[in-house]
């Protein structure tokens, strides 16, 4: 059932610098959208908003997210994106309800607690594009009903293995690292349809592609790559768009 009008509030695009205390008091609040506002942080009295659904904060210049964030026990999409976020607070882990969509891209997230995704299981989308990460959490691979993860632009060099295990992967966006290969248990992801591997350092397509029984499209545009192996042909004859 939709959320009633009085269960809505969006306040977007309007050069907020802060929100009203009133807003922080609507308890039965599930849809709060503060997108593309100018707010540098968010107070404490978030966590009273303990029915919200969904949070929408991206496009503004918050530094950090409060810790009383984990009040959030029903929150099922946040947008977070579009801020500078250098790193997540502890209590994120908390918020284990987000199923639909997360979105932490565009951020100054360097490093992510191991543990920050361990009981996200139910989560279907996650976008951590577009942050100067060192390396991925190991609870990445907890997300055994994530569908479609973007990780364009983190500086990727190599791949762990632990994403095989996001055996629902429905679409994988790796584009503009500098992966040279991918692991050989990538031939784990049977559900895997889309493939984004454009602006690497491949100089040739990985082999463990040919073994993704449903992939239909696979980019490896601004790459280096040598010659073209003979199962190519293979792989476009089953349906699979290949693009170079």
């Amino acid at each position: 059932m939709a959320p009633a009008k009085s269960d809505k509030v969006d306040l977007s695009g309007r050069g907020l610098k802060s929100i009203s205390p009133a807003t922080w008091g609507k308890t039965s609040l599930r849809v709060l959208n503060l997108f593309r506002n100018d707010l540098k942080r968010l107070p404490a009295e978030i966590g009273n908003l303990k029915e919200l659904r969904v949070l929408i904060v991206a496009n503004n210049q918050l530094r950090a997210l409060p810790e009383e964030i984990d009040a959030l026990r029903n929150l099922q999409m946040l947008d977070a994106g579009h801020n500078l976020l250098a790193d997540l607070p502890q209590a994120f882990a908390k918020l284990t309800s987000i199923r639909d969509y997360l979105y932490l891209h565009d951020n100054r997230l360097r490093v992510l607690n191991d543990c920050v995704f361990e009981r996200f299981n139910q989560l279907r989308y996650l976008n951590l594009g577009d942050n100067p990460l060192r390396g991925l959490p190991a609870s990445l691979g907890a997300l055994t009903k994530l569908e479609e993860l973007r990780l364009e632009n983190i500086g990727l060099k190599t791949l762990p293995g632990m994403l095989a295990d996001l055996t629902s992967l429905d679409e994988l966006t790796l584009r503009n690292n500098r992966l040279t290969s991918l692991p050989s248990p990538f031939a784990k992801l049977s559900k895997l349809r889309h493939l984004d591997l454009r602006g690497n350092r491949f100089r040739r397509i990985p082999e463990v592609v040919r073994e993704l029984p449903k992939l239909q499209k696979l980019d490896l545009r601004w790459n280096n790559l040598g010659r073209m192996p003979s199962w190519l042909k293979e792989l476009q004859a089953r349906g699979c768009r290949v693009l170079l």
